[in-house]
């Protein structure tokens, strides 16, 4: 006859929610799964021999979680803490080599681009920093603190002297203040830019559309059909874009983007229109400032720093483009490109919205900070 459990087993009706749970749980580690109808079984009177007998478990494994529960309730239930293996690498190891991880690869006279793992194991033993190491494990190590040292990313460092006061005015801007003051319901922000060289690529075969189990396919090959500019005026408030292609860029092209958005309502009759441009050469300088005051006077170009092109809300719409209608590019010539951007900019402005723009003045404060740590190299 089998001896009846000292550890008598009561649960709550939130326990049984959850034992009942991980009981039926098909994504649940089985060690839960097991020790829940462990549990459950005892809670119904099951013997320890007949819980074993039915789970394919030892009566010792039954015994044990059903006095855990007893004593603990559901923590009880959890793995207690182990010792684990000894420590195989001291610490002062793991920390030299997430050093290493975090030079570039010349400062160690090594003729690498970027480290990968196996590359960091081998310097670590070459500087005797440990006698022998897996890439495996210089891997782990990494992953724990999300080192990537084979990772890279491009990066311009601020060249403009006046950086922080040209990049603050633009971002004003886009919190439609100027000099302090709010702009007037009768003031307008525009964002322009062009785009150049964009191809009239036409493949040697048509394009194959997608099929159950196959995706759209393109030739390789293609012929040149020749290259356009594609001109854009961005109103960052009203989410609206003007814009005009041209065989190439310059300051005519430009001055007829100009013309075709002043003599437009409702900039024809703004009080003032803002022009945030880059320093291209179609716009550049002081010259570009005062031919645009002297052709439309309420016109004012507003420059923004040298490399800050990231600033320029119309190279986000220009982005769009890129994906939706430049590629995959195959086009019959340059008027099927220029009928396609035009076509699709009237097909952005029916239903567009202004963009999330969140980066202002606290956001560069806190930029300019960060690159305050670092020190470009001397050019």
């Amino acid at each position: 006859m089998a001896l009846a459990s000292p550890h008598r087993v009561v649960v709550t009706d939130t326990d049984r929610r959850v034992l009942t749970a991980r009981a039926r749980s098909q994504r649940c580690a089985h060690r839960k799964v097991l020790r829940a109808r462990i549990v459950l079984a005892a809670a119904d009177g099951t013997s320890n021999a007949e819980s074993a007998r039915r789970l394919g478990v030892c009566t010792d494994t039954v015994r044990k979680w059903r006095a855990r529960f007893c004593a603990r309730g559901l923590p009880g239930l959890v793995d207690r803490p182990r010792p684990g293996r000894r420590r195989t690498f001291p610490k002062t190891a793991e920390a030299e080599v997430k050093a290493l991880a975090c030079e570039l690869p010349a400062e160690s006279d090594v003729p690498l681009a970027r480290w990968s793992y196996t590359e960091l194991a081998a310097a670590a033993v070459t500087r005797g920093v440990i006698e022998t190491i897996s890439p495996s494990t210089v891997g782990r190590w990494l992953r724990a603190d999300a080192i990537r040292p084979w990772r890279h990313r491009s990066w311009i460092f601020p060249r403009d002297p006046d950086f922080a006061a040209k990049a603050a005015r633009v971002l004003d801007l886009y919190d439609r203040i100027w000099q302090g003051q709010s702009l007037g319901e009768d003031e307008y922000v525009l964002s322009a830019d062009e785009k150049s060289q964009l191809q009239a690529l036409r493949r040697r075969h048509p394009d194959l559309p997608p099929a159950p189990g196959r995706i759209r396919r393109q030739e390789f090959e293609y012929r040149r059909g020749g290259t356009l500019a594609y001109l854009a005026a961005y109103d960052v408030h009203a989410a609206r874009v003007i814009g005009r292609t041209a065989s190439t860029t310059g300051i005519e092209p430009f001055g007829e983007l100009v013309e075709q958005v002043m003599t437009t309502e409702p900039y024809a009759s703004a009080a003032r229109v803002f022009w945030i441009v880059d320093n291209g050469s179609s716009h550049n300088g002081a010259r570009s400032i005062q031919r645009m005051r002297t052709t439309w006077p309420t016109a004012e170009l507003v420059h923004l720093p040298i490399h800050a092109s990231r600033l320029n809300q119309v190279e986000i719409f220009f982005s769009i483009v890129q994906r939706k209608v430049i590629k995959p590019g195959d086009f019959a010539g340059l008027d099927e490109l220029a009928q396609r951007l035009l076509s699709f900019q009237d097909r952005y402005n029916a239903t567009a919205e202004p963009f999330d723009w969140h980066f202002g003045r606290r956001s560069l404060h806190r930029l300019l900070e960060r690159l305050d740590i670092h020190e470009p190299l001397a050019a």
